[in-house]
């Protein structure tokens, strides 16, 4: 065995402080509560992941700790990691112990398993499924559509607004009148009505036993309020370790300190400079408050080494993020002191931007910097329009981020509808979406065959008796066999998959013209279904944490080993290139003009523009058009509006970045120009058609 705590030498002075805090050596009493401030690019995941060795190694319990990150792969690798730590110490041994860290997972994930072991006490059945977004809002248009409300005479909330009210409520703890004022104001006038849809849907979900995303927040959280439940679960933990905790809401804190109400053995890890998700109801409050919530408040270690980035560009990081009135104090800093400032780029307008774009992008590449090491940012999807004509015009392959994922896909809902309708029959929007497939039935033979079910225990019995649509009855038939097939359980799993695939592919080949691409799709889930030990599991957890789309439909280019990466700043938290830029750094675009509003949305924007700046590792450009195009904002409609350089780089900043022009020489030839003979072009073209 190498010397005592020799796996730890690799880590920073602050790094190992985190790691080593309220762990003595062979002892397994839980420590005060600890809060690691990670800067970006600090080595956090790796700080985490030696924390959690170093709890093993000193005698943990890997079966009584809890980790919580927000994507099953992130646990995954957490995962991995400690157990290559681990084995610097213990050898062999640290592969049996990181197998039994069972609890590794998401807030949704681990609330999931939770509910399912005490669902008979809180009256569930342990036989639930669980609705994605899209199927969420299916079910809230359906209920929206029997309350009536689809033929209001005033315009009502579409299925995918109410939707978000519901979850905002849910998840950010508060009273719908609250949330109708300060995020959909156009719909307060709704309060009363969206209050009975709400408990119209409610009721909808118990009936059909199925749980949404918020319910397993929702759910876990009211257990908690249950002193016996609460204290059992807080005992079966002796350790809790929260990743990204800048990105949880006020149900996910509540439901941490019911867990660990005095602290100890707790452990959350985050960047309040990061914080940039309120649009899912996340609050930056839950980590600027962590601290106080404890008597006496709890330690706080601050990570401010970056391993990514260059000095020049973290001090302009540091000197936009230090504007902020509240933050945790903090300067990042490197040893990578070579490079430049980053560049502040004035350019006319965005089909400039583009063409810069493009420019560098080429001129890095013939430096022996690939495309895929090479991103731009923008802060919303839209922003990149004219750029991704540009690149298109100039044969540059690109993959944008933020588009459409793997479950989203028509036929892998199709197919994850059949054995969702398996598990559990009541589920009402996967019954409907089967029974829709099948050419001549429509909504009310649909509603008909789904109710006969419904009213038979068995599900085998009611396929048997249930009254066949005439204009479908060869594919009833074969319907039928194969949702029987696997309701009895015949074939193990993942065989099952196969057979719920043979059934589906003659409507794969029938509704789309694309069938052999979506097939290859179809094929990539069976492998990831051999993953999974059940269906259950399979279910539950692809639907909380879905992998991106691997065919064509996610934009990859499949011709073309290397690509440009497009992506809004929200996806590329997290990530990093060699070379980024980021598109409209003006008023307007960031801040965002719908994001001006309350202080805390100014400062969102501030710490998205933070974000974005530091993915770079060696060069970052900011681009300021002077002008741009807004799209359906206000009464003017879509318009070119001038633009300033954005409120968060102010004039006492601008040393800090090299300030530059593009096209830098055209003065002279549009002047030549302007002497020129005066041609009245537009009166010519007139005259062409009299």
């Amino acid at each position: 065995m190498p010397p005592a705590f020799a796996y730890l030498d690799g880590l920073n002075d602050q790094q190992r402080c985190a790691v080593e805090h309220g762990v003595a050596e062979n002892d397994t009493t839980p420590g005060p509560p600890l809060l690691i401030i990670a800067g970006a690019g600090s080595g956090k995941t790796n700080t985490l992941a030696h924390r959690v060795a170093h709890l093993l190694v000193n005698g943990a319990d890997p079966r009584r700790i809890l980790m919580m990150t927000f994507s099953r792969r992130a646990a995954s690798e957490m995962t991995r990691r400690v157990e290559r730590i681990g084995r610097k110490v213990m050898g062999d041994k640290a592969q049996a112990l990181t197998d039994a860290l069972a609890w590794a997972g998401t807030f949704h994930g681990v609330g999931a398993r939770i509910l399912r072991e005490h669902a008979e006490q809180i009256g569930l059945d342990p036989g639930f499924t669980i609705h994605d977004r899209e199927d969420a809002a299916d079910l809230m248009n359906l209920v929206r559509h029997q309350l009536g409300y689809s033929k209001m005479e005033s315009r009502f909330p579409t299925k995918g607004t109410c939707l978000s009210i519901y979850s905002r409520c849910v998840n950010a703890q508060m009273p719908i009148d609250v949330v109708l004022a300060k995020t959909f104001p156009w719909c307060v006038a709704h309060a009363e009505a969206l209050k009975a849809l709400f408990a119209a849907y409610v009721e909808a979900k118990q009936a059909q036993n199925v749980l949404d995303y918020d319910d397993l927040l929702l759910y876990w959280a009211q257990m908690m309020a249950h002193p016996v439940l609460a204290a059992g679960l807080a005992e079966r933990f002796d350790h809790v370790l929260v990743d990204e905790y800048q990105d949880t809401n006020a149900l996910q804190a509540s439901i941490l300190l019911a867990i660990k109400p005095q602290g100890l053995g707790l452990t959350v890890v985050g960047d309040d400079a990061q914080s940039i998700y309120a649009f899912r109801a996340a609050t930056v409050r839950n980590i600027l408050d962590f601290p106080q919530a404890f008597d006496p408040p709890a330690r706080i270690v601050t990570l401010d080494r970056n391993y990514r980035s260059t000095q020049g560009i973290l001090a302009a990081a540091n000197a936009v993020i230090e504007l902020a009135p509240e933050r945790f104090t903090k300067n990042l800093w490197s040893d990578k002191v070579d490079g430049g400032r980053p560049r502040l780029v004035t350019v006319r307008g965005e089909a400039d931007q583009a063409r810069y774009i493009v420019e560098q992008v080429l001129e890095r590449r013939e430096e022996g910097a690939r495309l895929k090491h090479q991103a731009v940012l923008f802060r919303t999807s839209s922003h990149s329009g004219p750029l991704e004509v540009e690149l298109t015009r100039r044969n540059i392959p690109f993959v944008k981020f933020g588009g459409l994922k793997f479950l989203d896909a028509a036929h892998i809902k199709d197919l994850m509808a059949l054995l969702r309708f398996v598990q559990n029959p009541r589920d009402r929007v996967a019954g409907f979406r089967l029974m829709q497939l099948l050419p001549g039935v429509g909504p009310a033979s649909a509603a008909k065959i789904l109710d006969h079910i419904d009213a038979t225990p068995d599900l085998v019995m009611a396929l048997e008796t249930a009254p066949a649509p005439s204009k479908a009855l060869a594919q009833w038939r074969d319907f039928a066999a194969a949702a029987k097939d696997l309701a009895m359980g015949d074939a193990p799993w993942p065989t099952e998959l196969e057979r719920a695939r043979q059934w589906y592919e003659p409507h794969l080949e029938r509704m789309h013209e694309d069938a052999e691409t979506r097939l290859a799709d179809l094929l990539q889930l069976e492998q990831i279904a051999s993953g999974y030990p059940s269906r259950e599991r399979f279910l539950t957890e692809l639907t909380l944490d879905p992998p991106d789309a691997t065919s064509d439909q996610a934009g990859v280019p499949l011709l073309d080993e290397d690509y440009l990466i497009l992506s809004t700043i929200h996806s590329a938290k997290g990530m990093e290139w060699k070379s980024v830029f980021v598109l409209s750094v003006v008023d307007g675009c960031i801040p965002s003009d719908l994001g001006t509003g309350a202080s805390a949305e100014i400062e969102e924007e501030r710490r998205l523009l933070y974000v974005a700046m530091t993915r770079a590792k060696e060069d970052l450009h900011l681009i300021t058009p002077q002008r741009y195009y807004t799209h359906n904002q206000g009464p003017t409609g879509d318009r070119h509006v001038y633009a300033n350089r954005t409120r968060f780089i102010p004039k006492g900043l601008l040393g800090l970045f090299e300030k530059t022009a593009w096209p830098l020489v055209d003065h002279e030839d549009r002047t030549a120009a302007a002497g020129g003979p005066k041609i009245d072009i537009a009166a010519q073209m007139r005259g062409m058609w009299r």
